[in-house]
This record gives C-alpha cells, sequence and structure tokens, in this order.
C-alpha cells in the first residue's frame, strides 16, 4: 500500500485507496527513541498501554515515586521521555491521527503545571502563609497556555508560551510567627520562578517543557506575573494588533483547582473585547501582513547561505504558519459580531470559517488536509533528535524514514505531496491579504498610459468630474481626515484613486460617488471601514453600484455601516432569503456568546438587530441589481420577519420571571402587510398576540410576556432598531387587551355576544394569517400548530359567514370614502396607492370579494395576496373575462412603480397619464364590483 509510486518519476503519484496503517519497527530509526531505550529501559513499561491521557501519566507519575525517584522536577522529566518514546511508536508504526500525539503533548503539559503549581504553593504557603485579596478571599493564580498550548495543538518539541495573571492584590498571612509576610504579587512572582525551574530547567533527565514568556505585557521587559486589572490596563492601552492574535487562542491550562472552581472564567471579560471588536475590524490585514513580512524576512535570512532552511514547514512559504494566520485573521476580523467562530483548534475554526461562508468548502477542506499533513511532516522532523526544528533534514536516509513513516514509498513522491499542499497554501495565503496590492488597472489611465500614485488627496482630486469635485473638496483640510493617522490617510487616498479610475471607466455613477462619499465621510475615525473597502474591491464596487442604485440604500447603509460586508459574499446576488439557516445560524450564534458567558438581553438585542440588517441589505443588493422581483423582494423581507418573531419569542420567554410552563401556548398573527406577505423596507409590523392556557394566571402572564416581546423589538439599541409594532388590530383596538385568549379572540371575530368585530376588521382579516410556529423547510410549507389550526378555522368562520351582499358593498365604500378623506392629493397628479385607480381600490374589491364569496367558492379562501386572489375571482365567474387579469396586472405595475419610488424617496404621486392604462383597469373592476 503506498500513497504514491515513483515509478522512477515524481509526477506520478498514486493516492493510497485504503489508510496507511504504519510503519512496523520504524521508530528506532529516531536516535531520540534509541536514547531513550538505552536510558529508561526500566522505566518504559511504567507507563500504562495505549495514547497517553492525563489518568495514565498521572499513574505513571505515582508509579515512578514508588521506584524511588522522590523529587517531583525528576518525576516529571522522566515522564516526558516516556511519553515521548510512546507517541514515535503510536504516530509512526500505528499511524496514530494526528489529534491523539497533540492531545497527549497537552495533557502532559497541563498535569505538569498543575504539579509544579502545587507544590510551588506548598513551599511558599509555608514560609510566608496564604496570599489573600484585600476582600479576604485566597488570591488566585492563572497560568494562561497561548498559541498552540491554548488550542490543546502542542507539538511533541514545543515550547510553552505562558503568561501569569492572579486575580488581585493583597498580601500574605504571614507564618505563625509573624514573620515572612509579602505582598500577593511578591508571592505569585515566587511561586513562578519556582515552576518555572520545575518545568524549564535542564538536568540530567533534559526539561519538561521550554517555556517562553515574552508574550506577557510589555514582554521580556515586564514583569513575569501581573494582576487582572494590570493586564485590562495593558490591554486598553498599550495592546498591540499582533497581540490580538496571539490572545485569540489563550486558555487558563493551570491549576486545575482554579478551572474547576470557575475563577479563571473572570479573564475572559478581559481578554474578549480585546481580541474580537464589536465591529468587522480590517485594519488588523495590515497589521497581519506586516507581521507575516516579518517572520518571511527572518526565515529568509536565516536561510541566507544554507538553503536547506529555505524547507521550514512551519515558517517558510506555504507552511503552517499561513494556514494558522489564515484562519486566525477571518475569526479576528469577524469573531466581535459572529461569535460563532470563536474556536481556538485550527481545524475547527476552518469548519466554522466554510460554514459562515467565509471560505469554499472546498478550500477549507484543502488547508485543513494541508494542515494535518504538515503537522505530521513536523512531528518526524523532531522524532529524530527531540529538537524543537522544523526544517526537513539534509541526510537522506532521515527524509526517506520520514517519507515512508507517512505512507509512500520514498522521497521523491512524498516532496511532491509536500510541494502540492505548500503551494496551495500560499496561493490560498496571498490571496487573502492580497487585497490591499495596488490594482493594476488602476495604474493606468483610460486609454492605458501608465499613471503615477498619488502622494495625497488633492492629487487624486483631478481625476474627478466636477460634481464630486466639488464634494471632495474640502477633504484635504477636513478635521476627521487631518485626524487621520498617515497609513489610514494613505489608504483614503488609494481608496479614491481607485474609485475615480472606475468612474472614468463607466463601471460606476457619479451619484454612487457622491453617495459614498456622505457614507464615508461620518466614518473617517473608524478606519476599519476605509480598510474594509481597500481589502475587498469586489465590496468596494458592488457598494458604489448598490449606492448608484436609489437613495434609501445609501440611508440604510449610513445607518448601519457594518452591513456593506454583506457585499463580500460571492454568492450573496444568487440566493434567496432561508428562513430556517437564517435561524439556525443565529441559534449558533446565541450558544457561541452563552458558552462565553455573555448572552444577556443587551447581547442578543444587538444581534438580532444586527443579523436583521445584514439580511435586509442582502435582499436590498439584489433588489436593485435587478435579481429579484418586487414581490419577491416582499416575500424575503416578510419571511425575514416570521423568522426574527420566532427568535425573539423563543429568547424572550425562557427569560421570563412569570413562566409557568416549558414553551408557551401563544401565537402572532400578522396582518396587513406582514399578513399578506407585501411587507417593504422600514415597513411596521401589524400584529395581534393571542394565546390558549387555561392557566389561572395566563392573562397576566402573557401579558408580561407580550410588554416584553414588543420592547424587545421595538427598543432602539446601539444597533438600532427591529421594527415599529401597532397592535390596533387587537379586539377593541387601543382600549383591549394587549393579549387575547384564542376563545375570546374566536367569539370576537365570529360576532358571539354583545362585543364584536366591525366589518372593517373583517375586511383585515382577509389578509391575516398565524406567523408560523415554525421556519419552512425547502420545498414545504411549515408544520401547523393547535394554536395555528384554531386561527385558520377562525379566519375560515369569518370569511365564509353568511352576509348582506348590499350592505357588505355600502359599508366597504363607506370606509373607502372615509380613507380616501384622509389622504387628500394635490389636483393634477395620481397617486398610485389612494388615487380612484390606484392600489387601495383593487385590494378593497379583493376583500370584498373573499368576504362575500368564500362560501360559494372556497378557491378564494387562501391568503395568496391581492393578484392571485383577482385571477381566481375572475375564473370563477364573479369578474367578467379580462377584467380580474387586467387589474390584476395594473396592480402588480402599480406596486413596481410605488417600490422605486419609495427606494428612491421620490413621491409615489405622479402625471395621470403616466400610468393611464391601469388606472382605467383598476377603475373597471371597482365599477364592476361596486357600480
Amino acid at each position: 500500500m503506498t500513497r504514491g509510486a515513483a515509478q522512477g518519476s515524481c509526477a506520478n503519484r498514486e493516492s493510497l485507496l485504503t489508510p496507511f496503517p504504519g510503519l512496523p519497527g520504524s521508530a528506532s530509526h529516531s536516535r531520540l527513541v534509541q536514547r531513550l531505550r538505552r536510558r529508561y529501559e526500566d522505566e518504559l513499561p511504567l507507563l500504562p498501554p495505549g495514547a497517553p491521557t492525563q489518568d495514565s501519566m498521572a499513574a505513571c507519575l505515582a508509579a515512578l515515586a514508588e521506584r524511588g525517584h522522590d523529587e517531583l522536577g525528576a518525576r516529571l522529566r522522566i515522564l516526558r521521555q516516556l511519553v515521548m518514546e510512546r507517541l514515535v511508536v503510536l504516530d509512526c508504526e500505528q499511524a496514530a491521527p494526528l489529534a491523539v500525539v497533540t492531545r497527549a503533548v497537552t495533557e502532559l503539559a497541563e498535569l505538569a503545571l498543575d504539579a509544579a503549581c502545587a507544590h510551588a504553593f506548598a513551599q511558599l504557603d509555608e514560609r510566608h502563609g496564604a496570599p489573600l485579596t484585600e476582600a479576604g478571599q485566597r488570591a488566585q493564580l492563572w497560568v494562561i497556555g497561548m498559541g498552540k498550548f491554548g488550542a490543546r495543538e502542542l507539538n511533541v518539541s514545543s515550547d510553552i508560551d505562558l503568561i501569569y495573571v492572579y486575580d488581585d492584590d493583597g498580601e500574605t498571612t504571614g507564618r505563625d510567627d509573624g514573620r515572612g509576610q509579602i505582598t500577593v504579587h511578591e508571592y505569585f512572582t515566587r511561586a513562578v520562578k519556582l515552576i518555572q525551574g520545575l518545568i524549564g530547567d535542564t538536568t540530567e533527565h533534559g526539561f519538561v517543557f521550554r517555556v517562553d514568556l515574552a508574550l506577557r505585557p510589555n514582554g521580556n521587559s515586564g514583569p513575569t506575573v501581573c494582576s487582572l486589572d494590570a493586564l485590562e490596563e495593558y490591554m486598553l492601552v498599550q495592546g498591540r494588533e499582533w497581540e490580538r492574535f496571539a490572545w485569540l487562542k489563550s486558555r487558563v491550562v493551570a491549576p486545575r483547582a482554579a478551572i474547576a472552581g470557575g475563577s479563571a472564567e473572570g479573564l475572559r471579560g478581559v481578554v474578549l473585547p480585546f481580541v474580537f471588536r464589536k465591529y468587522l475590524d480590517y485594519n488588523v490585514f495590515e497589521s497581519l501582513r506586516t507581521l507575516h513580512d516579518q517572520i518571511r524576512s527572518h526565515a529568509s535570512r536565516r536561510s541566507a547561505g544554507r538553503p536547506e532552511r529555505a524547507n521550514d514547514v512551519k515558517l517558510s512559504r506555504g507552511g503552517i504558519r499561513e494556514i494558522e494566520f489564515t484562519v486566525q485573521l477571518l475569526q479576528v476580523v469577524r469573531g466581535g459580531q459572529f461569535p460563532e467562530l470563536r474556536t481556538r483548534p485550527t481545524l475547527e475554526a476552518l469548519q466554522r470559517v466554510a460554514r459562515a461562508e467565509l471560505m469554499p468548502p472546498e478550500a477549507a477542506d484543502a488547508l485543513a488536509r494541508a494542515y494535518v499533513f504538515l503537522r505530521r511532516v513536523e512531528h518526524r522532523i523532531q522524532y529524530l533528535d527531540d529538537q524543537q526544528t522544523h526544517i526537513l533534514p539534509t541526510q537522506d536516509a532521515d527524509l526517506d524514514w520520514i517519507a515512508r513513516t507517512l505512507g509512500y514509498d520514498g522521497v521523491c513522491p512524498f516532496l511532491a505531496e509536500l510541494d502540492t499542499h505548500r503551494e496551495f497554501v500560499a496561493q490560498e495565503f496571498d490571496r487573502l491579504l492580497g487585497g490591499d496590492a495596488p490594482c493594476k488597472s488602476c495604474q493606468k489611465g483610460a486609454g492605458g498610459e501608465a499613471r503615477a500614485a498619488p502622494s495625497d488627496i488633492d492629487a487624486v482630486l483631478p481625476a474627478f468630474p466636477e460634481r464630486v469635485r466639488e464634494r471632495l473638496a474640502e477633504w484635504p483640510e477636513h478635521p476627521r481626515v487631518l485626524a487621520l493617522r498617515d497609513e489610514a490617510r494613505g489608504r483614503l487616498t488609494r481608496l479614491l484613486q481607485r474609485t475615480a479610475q472606475w468612474l472614468e471607466e463607466g463601471r460606476v455613477n457619479e451619484d454612487g460617488v457622491l453617495r459614498l462619499a456622505d457614507w464615508v465621510e461620518p466614518l473617517l475615525r473608524r478606519e476599519s471601514y476605509i480598510a474594509l473597502l481597500l481589502e475587498r474591491p469586489a465590496v468596494h464596487e458592488r457598494l458604489l453600484r448598490v449606492l448608484g442604485a436609489a437613495r434609501w440604500p445609501a440611508r440604510y447603509a449610513m445607518q448601519h455601516p457594518g452591513v456593506i460586508d454583506e457585499l463580500a459574499s460571492p454568492s450573496l446576488l444568487n440566493e434567496r432569503f432561508d428562513a430556517a439557516a437564517f435561524e439556525q445560524e443565529l441559534e449558533l450564534r446565541r450558544e457561541a456568546l452563552a458558552r462565553g458567558g455573555e448572552d444577556d438581553e443587551e447581547s442578543l438585542l444587538n444581534l438580532l438587530r444586527r443579523a436583521h440588517h445584514a439580511e435586509t441589505f442582502r435582499t436590498l443588493a439584489r433588489d436593485v441589481e435587478g435579481r429579484i422581483t418586487v414581490e419577491q423582494v416582499a416575500d424575503d423581507l416578510s419571511a425575514l420577519a416570521d423568522a426574527i418573531l420566532r427568535l425573539t419569542m423563543r429568547w424572550c420567554w425562557p427569560r421570563l420571571r412569570q413562566k409557568h410552563r416549558a414553551e408557551p401556548r401563544f401565537g402572532v398573527i400578522g396582518y396587513g402587510k406582514l399578513g399578506g406577505k407585501e411587507l417593504g423596507y422600514g415597513s411596521d409590523l401589524d400584529i395581534v398576540f393571542v394565546f390558549d392556557d387555561e392557566h389561572e394566571d395566563a392573562q397576566e402572564i402573557y401579558a408580561a410576556f407580550v410588554r416584553k416581546l414588543i420592547t424587545w423589538l421595538t427598543v432602539k439599541t446601539g444597533e438600532g432598531d427591529l421594527f415599529e409594532i401597532d397592535t390596533a388590530l387587537r379586539p377593541n383596538g387601543n382600549s383591549g387587551l394587549l393579549v387575547t385568549d384564542i376563545d375570546a379572540y374566536a367569539d370576537y371575530q365570529e360576532n358571539r355576544g354583545s362585543n364584536t368585530a366591525w366589518t372593517w376588521e373583517h375586511q383585515a382579516m382577509t389578509r391575516a394569517r398565524m406567523v408560523p410556529p415554525s421556519a419552512p423547510t425547502a420545498g414545504a410549507s411549515s408544520p401547523s400548530d393547535p394554536l395555528t389550526a384554531r386561527f385558520d378555522a377562525v379566519r375560515h368562520a369569518v370569511i365564509t359567514a353568511p352576509r348582506d351582499h348590499a350592505a357588505l358593498r355600502g359599508e366597504i365604500i363607506a370606509m373607502r370614502e372615509k380613507m380616501r378623506n384622509a389622504h387628500p392629493i394635490r389636483d393634477g397628479l395620481f397617486d398610485v396607492k389612494h388615487s380612484p385607480g390606484g392600489m387601495v381600490d383593487a385590494e378593497f374589491v379583493t376583500q370584498y370579494l373573499v368576504l362575500a364569496h368564500t362560501a360559494q367558492h372556497p378557491e378564494l379562501a387562501p391568503n395568496l395576496g391581492n393578484i392571485a386572489l383577482l385571477r381566481r375571482a375572475e375564473d370563477a365567474g364573479l369578474l367578467p373575462a379580462g377584467v380580474g387579469q387586467a387589474a390584476a396586472d395594473a396592480y402588480r405595475a402599480l406596486r413596481r412603480v410605488q417600490h422605486r419610488a419609495r427606494l428612491d424617496e421620490q413621491p409615489t404621486q405622479v402625471a395621470p397619464d403616466t400610468l393611464a392604462a391601469e388606472r382605467l383597469a383598476i377603475q373597471q373592476l371597482w365599477h364592476t364590483v361596486f357600480g
């Protein structure tokens, strides 16, 4: 079985059909294994069989003590040697998965640090007494593992990057004789020194782990341990961008008691806001680009005159570090708003990035395969001599051993696959970080002549037409522009240069550029938006097109600037809103917040608002690009509102103090545009709340629930609001109860008793529907529930009730006149909604037809919207041939006109001859039905 058969050529490779089972006896090639088997022949059997775990390693430590190894440091070092020998055998001879190796090394480090902490504390307590905070509690030391240690990804010769933090200042109690009292800071400084010696000093048995404290605040010039308050102040005042990447994988790894007791959770509130910003943070691109350039430069200097060092599987081009940087960059940029991206292990992070559509799944899978491959190569390099190196060996025998223990017939096919993986990794990394590279087409004029890069904003302005030039003329001296750092001002200049080039080429229009200026100007202090547009030319161009299409999108983007990141999705324009996927994504996000203890009400309110704004903007982008119709816009916005209502109900109920059952027996009835699935941008929601619960306090409980729901839906937070809510259509209107028992609702609507509905309320019932209790899946409608079935029965009873047609016509005509008087129209203009022959006339006719004829024509019962119902009425013979179809087409045309006018914030009153045919078609419908 081979991964590749060389057959005289590196190019002729064939993948294994079955997994490689390992190479028996191959561990003995390792010079490390040879040394360990000679030195520790008697001790090797003390490590229980199988993959090392914390329990088996603890048992081995105890067995070593029984063998006379009294000193803890010696026992830990011997244990480390035994574990290393076992891992070489498991990996090379038995093809153990990568996770088995990394988990064992990580658990060894955790076990060693826990034992070292206990040893150090016992010594110091005896000399100085227990360390107490000012509150009188024992002060806690947290050993924080960074990087691979924090992610449980340690390699077999890893050093461990540690930071020591304690919870609060104070003093020790001192000894019984009253002496030995020191500060908590001094106590833990001495503890760290003892721990470092136990773990990191080299003795006759080697070391347990090399320890690196360089990532602590202020680096090697800072104290070896700091308080939580000092750490927080450092992060707020001095923390640098690259340190956010370092802290991304941080985790308290010892002592075990602090982790189990929960005290270590206090660190999260300091670290999370430092690593993950509340907004999309594209500034980190440049920081990571600079850091990576430094690493590559360092690697190049190290390999100068030493060509073999260019084969560094970690630091060279396409190495492990570039995979880690790729996924960490996406996490840091978006992890503030998308907590489901927050995870430490690289392989899991790749999966989450792919699920969030930040990377194609096939690219994430390929990076994961490359990561596992490179890490396994890295381990074999280190198995040879237990050296902290990542460079391929130059000895032919060593290289052949690495290839064969990975399942290859020889070096040639192994190197070929290594090159394939590294080339793919490098391409993905360069693609991700290549956004700020100069645009080739932007270096040339329209005629192809070379164009010099501008040195400042003044130099760019002549490239714009007069209107834009006048708008931007004040920017060179604008206080916000002058306040920018040189680096940010340079980004803004390059952004303007690219915009001018696109305008000259006709790719964008002047209106879009002017609105972009209006959008950018208030945001100049938040440099990440400039960075986002510069890093993502596709987002920049698509934003210009959206802004250039109409005024309302520009206003929406100004209110919610973070939504422009939605334009980065390559599948944006080809998708439609998927309620089930949307709700699942938000539930994952809420669960991620809960895991970090961040799922307070404010966080959930903001989560709902950000998601709603983002999805609205996605629909808006498809709309202005002409990818979806007006009807599809309304369908998607209505489905989005349904989803937000469901999520709000699900998240609110558990937080209601008065709740009396696990799930509420409660529903939301949508009326008006929500009921008819005709929502537009910014539409309010006409809703009525009902319950079906016999609990004696049900009315009070659900009233409290509704008040909470309305607050969640309407309150303005830093992320804006969701909807305006109108509950005036509930029984007895604004004087009625906020939430109604379904039996009382049925009595009111079905005219039982003295308190009954008016005709206009029955008109509204024709467009009413229960918001589905769960999201419909693709190709299927949402499953019903008892309360929905009950409402559907009430609606059916209302629209099929016997009525005097003449009286019904009179009441509807009177209501129409009342509405017309409430919406006066200037002489000589036609209002597409309220004028005779407008949309309201068609809607009133449809409502009459449903209320008057559904009993005899059940095909009118479904809530299908005005267009479909007018066609059905004509098919049923209730309208003359052609009248219903013409009116339906006219209604659709008027909706489009209204939609486009509102999108561009234009009046919906036009010259009468502009829509003469549509007006006449609806007038004919009105006269046919009402005379």
